[in-house]
C-alpha cells in the first residue's frame, strides 16, 4: 500500500506539471505521515542530504563557471576554433562542438554551456547559411558533453550516492568525453558536407592563431589546473573547486580586467540560484529515496531487476535502455537519486565495477538532455534561436543515434573508462 501510495501521488503531481523536485518531496511527505514513518526525520534528512563535503564541490563549481562566463572567456575560446577549424567544410558547426566541449570543461552543466556557447556562436552560423534548427541541435547536443568531460556535476551526485570517489569518475570520464566529442564532430562535418555548409572565407594565419591562443591560454589552463591537480593527487575535487573560483576570479579581474568588483554581486546571485536548484533537488530527491528504502520499494526493485535475467549483459541493455527512456521526461539528477539505489545491489549481485559502470550511467544520461520532451538543451537552444522545439529535435536526431553507438563502445570496452583512473593511483578495482 505504501508503494502504491508513493508512486500515485508521484506520478500525478509530474502529470499535472508540478516540478520534478517538489513532486518527489511532497509524495515522500505524504507517505511518511500517512504511515507513520517518522515525520521527525525529515529535518534529519533534509541537513544530512546537503551536508556532504564532495556535494560542497557543486556551488564553487557553478560559482566559478558563472565568473568565467561574465569575464566573456567562452569568446575568446571560440575565437581561437575559428581561426583554427573554421574555414573548413562545415567550420562552424565544428567550432560550436569543440568550444561546447571546453567551455563544458569550465560549467560542469548542459544548459549553461548551451547558453554560454549559443549567445555567441548562433548568430554566425545562422548568418554563415546555416539552418537555424540544426545550429541549435548542434550547439544542444555537443553541450551533452559538460556531464560527461569533467568536472562534471552528474558525477559528484553519483559518486555521493554511490561513495565511489568522485576523482576517479573525473578522470574515468576523459576518454570517453573526448571519444564523444569526436562523435559529435564527424556528424556535424558529414551533414555540412552534404548540406553545403562552407566554412569561413579565410583561415587564421599562423600569427592569428598564436595571439588567439595567447588570448585564450588562461581559460585553456583551468580544467588542465583542476583536472591535473586531482589526477596527481594534489587536492580533492572539492578543494579544486575551490582552486577554480579563486583562479577564475583572478584572471576575470587582473588579466581580462572584464569584471569589476561591484559585478561580483551579481555574479554571487546568479551562481546561488543555479545552486540552489541543484541542491533543491537532491534535498527532496534524497528524502524520497529514503522513504522508498523503508518501504521496501528499493529492495523489491532490485530484486526484480535481478530475476530478470541471469546475465549482466542482458541487464545492462536493458537498465542502459530505461535510462534513455527516463532521460526523455526526467532531469539527470532526479534519474540518479531514483535509480541509483536500486541499481548498487544489482551491480554487485552482477559482479560491475561501479566506476565503470558511473561513466555508462552518467553517458546514458548525458543522452537525455538532448531528447523531448523534457530536454533542457533543446529548450534552451530553441529560446536562443527562437524556433521550434520539435524541429530541433528532428535536427538532434543524427546526434542522438552517434551518442547511442558511442554509449555502446564506452559499455563493450571497460578499458577506456577504466585506465586513466587505474594509471593515476586513484582507483583500485
Amino acid at each position: 500500500m505504501e508503494t502504491v501510495l508513493i508512486s500515485a501521488v508521484f506520478l500525478v503531481l509530474m502529470a499535472v506539471g508540478i516540478p520534478i523536485g517538489t513532486a518527489l518531496g511532497i509524495a515522500a511527505v505524504i507517505t511518511i505521515y500517512q504511515f507513520d514513518l517518522g515525520i521527525g526525520m525529515l529535518g534529519v534528512n533534509f541537513s544530512s542530504g546537503i551536508a556532504s563535503f564532495p556535494l560542497l564541490a557543486i556551488p564553487f563549481f557553478v560559482l566559478a563557471g558563472v565568473i568565467l562566463e561574465k569575464a566573456g572567456l567562452a569568446a575568446t575560446i571560440a575565437h581561437f576554433f575559428e581561426l583554427l577549424v573554421g574555414k573548413m567544410v562545415g567550420g562552424l558547426a565544428m567550432v560550436s562542438v569543440l568550444t561546447c566541449m571546453f567551455w563544458g570543461a569550465l560549467s560542469g552543466s548542459g544548459p549553461a554551456t548551451t547558453a554560454a556557447v549559443g549567445l555567441i556562436l548562433l548568430a554566425p552560423m545562422i548568418k554563415h547559411g546555416y539552418e537555424k534548427h540544426f545550429a541549435g541541435a548542434t550547439i544542444a547536443n555537443s553541450s551533452d558533453l559538460s556531464i560527461i568531460i569533467p568536472p562534471s556535476i552528474a558525477f559528484i551526485i553519483y559518486g555521493n550516492i554511490t561513495s565511489v570517489s568522485v576523482s576517479a569518475l573525473f578522470v574515468a570520464g576523459i576518454i570517453p568525453g573526448l571519444i564523444t566529442g569526436a562523435g559529435t564532430v564527424l556528424v556535424a562535418y558529414i551533414i555540412s558536407w552534404k548540406r553545403g555548409y562552407k566554412g569561413l572565407e579565410r583561415r587564421g594565419t599562423p600569427k592569428e592563431i598564436l595571439i588567439a591562443f595567447k588570448q585564450s591560454i588562461w581559460a585553456i589552463l583551468t580544467p588542465i589546473i583542476i583536472l591535473g591537480g586531482i589526477y596527481a593527487g594534489i587536492f580533492t575535487p572539492t578543494e579544486a573547486a575551490v582552486v577554480a573560483v579563486f583562479y577564475s576570479l583572478f584572471v576575470a579581474v587582473f588579466v581580462y580586467h572584464s569584471i569589476r568588483w561591484r559585478d561580483l554581486v551579481t555574479i554571487l546571485v546568479d551562481a546561488s540560484v543555479t545552486s540552489s536548484v541543484i541542491m533543491f533537488l537532491v534535498v527532496f530527491a534524497g528524502i524520497f529515496t529514503w522513504t522508498a528504502e523503508v518501504i521496501g520499494v528499493i529492495d523489491h526493485a532490485a530484486d526484480a531487476i535481478i530475476k530478470i535475467s541471469p546475465n549482466a549483459v542482458v541487464m545492462i541493455i536493458l537498465v542502459n535502455l530505461l535510462l534513455l527512456a527516463l532521460g526523455m521526461i526526467l532531469d539527470a539528477i532526479s534519474i540518479s537519486y531514483l535509480i541509483m539505489p536500486i541499481l548498487m545491489p544489482v551491480l554487485t549481485v552482477f559482479g560491475i565495477d561501479p566506476l565503470w559502470y558511473g561513466v555508462v550511467f552518467i553517458s546514458a544520461l548525458a543522452i537525455g538532455q538532448a531528447t523531448p520532451p523534457v530536454g533542457v538543451n533543446l529548450f534552451t537552444a530553441a529560446n536562443l534561436v527562437k524556433g521550434n522545439l520539435d524541429s530541433i529535435a528532428k535536427q538532434a536526431i543524427p546526434f542522438v543515434l552517434m551518442d547511442v553507438v558511442v554509449l555502446i563502445i564506452i559499455t563493450c570496452f571497460p578499458i577506456l573508462s577504466m585506465y586513466l583512473p587505474v594509471k593515476a593511483g586513484l582507483y583500485a578495482p
